[in-house]
Parts: C-alpha cells; structure tokens; sequence
C-alpha cells in the first residue's frame, strides 16, 4: 500500500513529502523495501542514486557481536572501528565458502534485483517488466554456478539439490539479530522437512513440482481459462520462470502455485513451523539475508535443475543458426594475471544503534573482509571479411576440472558457465582488434557509494562541481569484485569462451555500440537483447564439434589463482 502511494505521486514534492510523512509513521523495514522498490520505478525518480542498504539497515548484513559493540561505543561515547567476521568456525566447512553467500555486496545485488522486479508487480503500476520470468530464471542460475565455482575453489564438492523427503544436510547459525524482535532463528544440522502451519504442505510443494515437470514434459503451460501455451522455444523460459517464482504475471498460478516463494518460507520456518516458540522470520524470508545461509543454493539448485529439464528439451543449435557470416574470431587472450586477492571493506554503522538528540553521534564502523580480483582485460582479434557489422560479444568460462578432477564434457561444462561480460561492438572490415577491461563487464556494478560520500558528492554538486554519481544509478548486478571466482594457489582452471554473434539479429533496441548504459539486468523499458540469456550455450550440446568448428567462437584455458593476499585495513 505504501509503495502504491509513492508510485502514484505525480511530482517530486509530493513524492519526497509522502516519503517524510510516512517515515514517521511506518514500520521500519517496510518503509525501506516500499521507498526503494518506488526510487527504482518511479520515473520521478530516474536518476536518484540510493545509499547501500547495508548501511540503512546494518542489522541484517552485521553480526550480532559487532551490533553489541556498536551499541556500547554509542552508550559510551567512544568512537569505534570492529572487525567482523563471518559465521561459523573452522569446524564446517561451509564458512569456507561464507565470503561469498554473506557478502554485503552479494546481499545487496540479491535484493536489488528482487526489487527490480517484484513477484507482486502489475502492469498498472506503470509499466511491463520484461523478460521477468527468464530473469529470474538466469540471476538465480549465475547465483548457483558462481557458488558452486567458489566451492571449487576452496576443495568443497558442488552443492546438492534440496529435497523434500531427506533431511536438510547442513544447518545454519545466522549470528544476527532483528533491530526489533530479536534474534534470526538457527537450524541444527540434519533437519528433517515438517509441514509448516498456515503456510503449506510439503505434499503440496511434491504436487505444485509435478505440474511443472509436466508441463515441462508435454512442452506445454495450461492458463487460467485452459488453453494452452507452447514452451517449446525460446519464450517459454520466461513463462516458465513466471510461474516456478511465481510472479503476478504467472499465467495460472491457481493450478501451479508459487513453487519458489512458498520453499523460501517453508525452509525459513522449519526452526519452528508450528509457531510453539513465536521465532521471528529465518534468514531465508527476507532478500538481503537469504544468501547467507548455504541451504540457499540447495534451494536454488533444486530450482534450476527443474529449469534445465525445460531448456534440454529444447532442440540444439545448429552450425548454421550460430554461425556469423564472414566473421571469425582469430584470437583470444587475456591481459595481466587472473588473481584475486581479499581486502577489508568498511561501512558505517551509525543506524545500526538508536537516535535521540540528547546523545552526540560518535563514528561507529565495521570492516570485513571481501573478494576482489587484479585488473585484467580481454583481448580478441576478430576478422571481418565483409561489409561494416553490428556483433555481440559474449563471454563465458567455465571450470575445467570437476571436484574429482575428471575433466567437463562440453555439455557439462556450457551449463556451469559464468557469465563474465557481453558487450556491441561496430566491426569493420579486416581485422579488429578489441581490449575490454574487466572494470568495464556489464554483468557486474561498482560498490555502492557510502552515506558519507553520498553526502560528500553531493554538497560538492550543489557547488557546481560533477556528482560523479551516474555510474550507481543501478545496483542491479553482480558485484564487480565477484567477477572471477577465487580461485586457488595452484591457480583453477577455467575454459574460456568468446561467441561473437550477429548484433543486428541480436539487438532488441537500436543504438548499441554507442550505448554503454545498458545495465545487464535493469528492469526499465526492453531489454536490449533479443537472445536468451546464456545464448548460445544455453541449450544442450550432444555434439561440441558444432561449437569447436565454429569461426564465431573463441575457445581458451585460463588460471585463476589466489595467493592468500589479505590488504589489512589500518
């Protein structure tokens, strides 16, 4: 309701006056989720750049120990810089990998992206999201094969799919607390699934699963009135992730229900699914918090192994559909060494304790350390043999080596690929020479700016000076740092994959190459590229012949390597 309120407002005054009016008066969180949700889609307020939410609400991305000391350095006036840790001890091997799923950044790209495009999003609130359904599909499909690449490189086998008749595996002690309404419940290890009252069955989620799969088999989704739709092409990814979320715009959710979103909850709440102890909501129930717990990306594998059962029933690609012609890519090769490194990160916490105007506020922070990569940049020579061209460059790896060592068919490996960049380019005739820095990929967004330099750039624009802030107007992507999976000392082995296709065909909108603002996910007007995502490795590949004789193709070995570095923050 509230959100309804700030999208209707029909000028900047009304829309801030709402905001201030209703701050006052709303709960906490809800307030948060509706402005943001409204800065994003309201075309009032299109250039608006909003502060991370790590620092609006410290308390979910900060453990419970460092709010405390937070509190104490507030009470006795003593500035204060903590370190925080991630959680869990050495004991489980999980926190190997907890960089990745408690992450501020990877938190916030997650609801970001939940906010770009809500589940309960109408059309008439003002315009049509598109592609919803296959974004969903694919943000949550980068999530699982980056995770499972991080495990890789950290000797932890690929994550299993969940099931609702074994038991949930791995537990989770979250170490947050809720600002009001105390602590985020733990789950032991080795749960076993219960229904949860008021929310659903688990035979309802077995019946909800087995509609899909087949609809799935017979190709097709029956709506509402009992036609049918065909998904046997490369829509019905979109309708299909419509309906697994499920989305407002899910065609008949009476019959396939909402697969996703109910698991959430049922998986928050099995610390209490029958309400005995009144626990708050678990991590998994809210977006900024569900990446931390690692059962996560079981969930989600479950989800896109439904999705892939879809997209392998697709017929393959042929030589002819992928080829480009008069194009081929000549060489690939990368500039500098694929390392990364982990830095300590600091942000604010001066919300995470409460505000009166009695108490002076006091420098409050913390610091954690994050993944980052060296720059590097790609390096391709493309040969056009014909006239000037529009191409797309899209560019994958994918590990070498599975967690025994045994090497990725084609097939394998096209479904574990990470997206690293896709960008137009004009070719022309002859050879092209193209470098693409890493700082440049689409797919990834720089850190969001803090309150402070918010503050900072903006005082200095009232001045007459440059913001310096059009590069945050989207925080919809996967953090620039996370680009490259960790990797190891060794260095992990990753296939490296260039497709460069026709851009013509390709493009949704005109103006490609000219254009370097076509954020990768970003929820506003048409997306930029007609293909589906992942394409063309989006579709099974019984024969990589096909691939490996392509002229449009680039196909390396790369390492990626890390070598302990730590940069301390003094």
């Amino acid at each position: 309701m509230l959100f309804d309120v700030f999208i209707h407002c029909k000028d900047w005054d009304t829309f801030v006056s709402n905001a201030a009016y209703f701050r006052q008066r709303m709960n906490e969180g809800e307030f948060v989720y509706a402005l943001y949700v409204a800065v994003i889609h309201s075309p009032l307020a299109e250039h608006v750049v909003l502060p991370p939410l790590y620092e609006v609400t410290p308390h979910l991305f900060t453990n419970s120990e460092v709010i405390e000391a937070a509190y104490r350095a507030k009470q006795t006036q003593t500035p204060g810089k903590f370190m925080s840790s991630f959680t869990g001890t050495k004991k489980n091997p999980e926190q190997r990998v907890a960089y990745f799923g408690e992450d501020v950044g990877m938190n916030t790209h997650h609801v970001t992206w939940h906010m770009e495009f809500p589940f309960w999003w109408q059309d008439t609130y003002s315009h049509h999201l598109d592609r919803k359904g296959e974004n969903f599909f694919w943000v949550h499909h980068q999530l699982t094969v980056r995770f499972d690449a991080e495990r890789l490189s950290n000797y932890l086998d690929p994550v299993d799919e969940l099931h609702w008749e074994k038991p949930i595996v791995q537990g989770f002690a979250p170490h947050t607390t809720y600002k009001y309404g105390g602590q985020f419940p733990s789950r032991p290890d080795n749960v076993e699934f219960e229904d949860v009252d008021g929310v659903a069955r688990i035979r309802d989620l077995l019946i909800v699963e087995s509609r899909i799969r087949d609809a799935i088999a017979h190709g097709y989704i029956v709506d509402r009135e009992g036609k049918h739709i065909d998904i046997m092409n490369e829509r019905g990814i979109d309708v299909l992730g419509d309906i697994i979320e499920s989305s407002m715009y899910s065609p008949n959710v009476q019959y396939y229900g909402a697969l996703h979103n109910t698991a959430h909850i049922v998986l928050g709440r099995q610390a209490d699914p029958h309400g005995k102890y009144a626990l708050p909501p678990g991590v998994l129930e809210h977006f900024e918090t569900a990446t931390r717990d690692p059962s996560f990306f079981r969930l989600h594998k479950y989800m896109d192994n439904i999705f892939k059962e879809h997209k392998d029933s697709l017929p393959p690609y042929t030589a002819e559909e992928l080829k480009f012609n008069e194009v081929s890519v000549e060489k690939v090769s990368i500039d500098g060494q694929l390392e990364t490194f982990f830095e300590d990160f600091e942000y604010s916490l001066i919300n995470a304790v409460d505000d009166t105007e009695e108490v002076e506020d006091v420098e409050i922070s913390t610091y954690v350390p994050r993944l980052n990569h060296k720059d590097f940049a790609f390096n391709i020579d493309i040969n056009n043999n014909g006239a000037e061209a529009l191409a797309t460059v899209r560019i994958f790896a994918w590990p070498h080596l599975d967690n025994n060592g045994i090497k990725f068919s084609f097939d394998e490996g096209r479904w574990n690929a990470i997206e690293l960049d896709k960008f137009w380019v004009k070719l022309n005739s002859g050879t092209n020479h193209i470098v693409r820095k890493s700082s440049e990929s689409a797919v990834t967004v720089p850190d969001v700016p803090s309150f402070a330099t918010l503050f900072e750039k903006t005082k200095a624009a009232l001045g007459g000076a440059d913001s310096g802030l059009s590069d945050f107007e989207s925080a919809t992507g996967i953090p620039n740092r996370f680009l490259l999976p960790k990797g190891n000392e060794q260095g992990l082995e990753f296939d490296l994959v260039v497709a460069v296709t026709d851009g013509a065909a390709d493009a949704a909108v005109d103006g490609l190459h000219d254009n370097t603002e076509f954020n990768h996910y970003g929820a506003h007007g048409k997306y930029p590229d007609n293909r589906p995502h992942g394409y063309p490795l989006d579709r099974s590949v019984p024969d990589e012949r096909v691939f490996e004789d392509l002229p449009n193709f680039g196909h390396i070995q790369v390492k990626v390597f890390n070598h302990g570095e730590h940069i301390h923050n003094n």
